[in-house]
């Protein structure tokens, strides 16, 4: 297909492929609710617009704006979910998911345990988080490894509009708690419509270019600056094959290990601090499978052991870039 061909492709935001996911999803299955601060229209659908038009659309009855309480909003979604709806619970900002961990991981992810298989909690916790508008400490964490360590729980980092559509709704499908991570700045990220009812599996990552060099490991934002590095990458003469996990748990074992066996050298990649991150446990497993064949030791690039610093400066040099992450490359192949 040719350029010109592309550029007349009708395009989307992220932002708009996880509203056509919610109201697709809800138009489809009356049972499927919305709830969390200001998502309703009245309140401009949510601090972006990502829910906007959704409670004129379907009355706010199925889209319920809250108070301002994480601990009531993760409540009310487990609740209702037990009685057969299917809620998706915003939860603003992935640092605002601590005020309702305790409804989170002692009850979301256990209560299936908990009553041998009898309960399910279908519930999606949609957050967002993410460096670049010098938001501080308080309010751009990448917290996933929290949850991944959580038994009970999946987690998902789309990274493009048709992740972004397929993945919400196959997590909204799904009997078990599902965490949907966003990222801020890559909200307003174009990409082609995604096709209308379409699903992307939980658990099965894709590769988004091949290589014979190096794996790249990564998803949410930093997959996009990993597809950002090709150039210079190539430029040194080093070819890198990219992997976007998408879920983050579970994770995609099977593909990851087969491209790390083609090419004898890892490197993951992402937002949240290296250390005690998801790229430990994915780090230590390449490891463990492919040791004696490793070309290199597996190396991870994360962020600093620190809270995201706001200070402009200082906040643009704390998550991985498309510089970094080709110097990483290059280092490990040379």
């Amino acid at each position: 297909m040719s350029d010109a061909v592309k550029e007349k492709e009708p395009q989307i935001t992220i932002l708009q492929a996880i509203n056509a996911a919610l109201a697709d999803a809800m138009e489809e299955d009356e049972k499927v609710v919305v709830l969390g601060e200001d998502v309703a229209d009245p309140e401009e659908g949510g601090v972006v617009g990502v829910t906007k038009g959704l409670s004129t659309r379907f009355g706010e009855k199925r889209v319920r704006s809250t108070p301002i309480s994480e601990q009531a909003i993760i409540g009310a979604a487990i609740g209702a979910s037990l009685v057969g709806y299917k809620p998706v619970a915003e939860i603003m900002l992935m640092n605002f998911t601590t005020v309702a961990m305790d409804m989170i991981v002692n009850h979301a992810a256990k209560l299936r345990f908990m009553s041998g298989g009898q309960t399910n909690v279908p519930i999606v916790i949609r957050t967002m988080t993410g460096t670049g508008f010098g938001s501080g400490g308080q309010h751009c964490d990448y917290l996933e490894a929290w949850f991944a360590h959580t038994a009970g729980m999946k987690v998902v980092a789309p990274s493009n509009t048709a992740d972004a559509y397929g993945l919400m709704r196959a997590a909204i499908k799904d009997p078990d708690p599902v965490l949907y991570i966003e990222n801020l700045p890559s909200y307003w990220a174009p990409g082609p419509v995604p096709e209308p009812g379409s699903t992307v599996p939980l658990g099965k990552a894709r590769i988004t270019k091949d290589g014979s060099d190096i794996s790249i490991i990564s998803y949410s934002r930093t997959l996009n600056e990993a597809l950002g590095a090709v150039e210079a990458m190539n430029s040194q003469g080093v070819s890198a094959e990219i992997i976007d996990l998408r879920t983050v748990s579970p994770w995609d074992k099977e593909t990851v290990i087969k491209s790390v066996a083609k090419t004898g050298r890892c490197l993951i990649v992402h937002e949240a601090v290296t250390q005690f991150g998801v790229g430990a446990e994915i780090a230590a497993t390449v490891s463990k499978e492919l040791f004696g064949s490793l070309k290199k030791p597996v190396e991870r690039l994360g962020a600093p052991y620190a809270p995201v610093p706001f200070s402009k400066p200082l906040e643009s040099a704390f998550a991985p870039d498309a510089k970094r992450i080709a110097e990483a490359a290059i280092s490990l192949c040379k």
